[in-house]
């Protein structure tokens, strides 16, 4: 039997981006299928997609929108999935991150095929939970032009 039919693993992780979490599903996250509901992932992917605007913002803030998820491959029981970020964006008052996760399978260590990227934009909030500027002293982005 080929394995030219089934997606080869990417085997190289992003160097240019920041690995922000690293998590292993378990059975209590299965849905009917026994593969990793959606939404766990996307509630992964939302608390990794936190961690690099968490340090600009200097204070509260929320997820204001989802701008794309997209799931390429399914994840399992047992995979061990590393979220890699980086900010796209910074405007007066948000943050656009890309999140890109990678499962290394339970059977295949060292192996890893990338199986959700998602952009998600985060708004720094007061108090009150109304936008705020985000502060811009100090702010020094890798890899953000402008």
């Amino acid at each position: 039997m080929s394995n030219e039919s089934s997606p080869r693993p990417e085997t190289a992780l992003p160097q240019d981006r920041e690995l922000v979490l690293k998590v292993i599903p378990m059975p209590a996250d299965t849905n009917g299928n026994g593969d990793i509901f959606g939404g766990w992932v996307m509630a992964q992917v939302d608390l990794a997609g936190s961690v690099l605007p968490a340090r600009y913002v200097r204070g509260r803030m929320a997820t204001v929108a989802v701008n794309q998820f997209i799931f390429k491959q399914p994840v399992r029981v047992g995979d061990i999935l590393s979220f890699f970020s980086h900010v796209t964006r910074v405007g007066n008052t948000s943050i656009t991150v890309q999140v890109e996760v990678f499962a290394e399978r339970f059977s295949a260590q060292g192996q890893y095929v990338k199986v959700t990227e998602a952009s998600l934009t985060y708004v720094a909030i007061d108090m009150e939970g109304k936008p705020r500027a985000i502060p811009k002293e100090g702010l020094n982005i890798p890899g953000l032009a402008g």
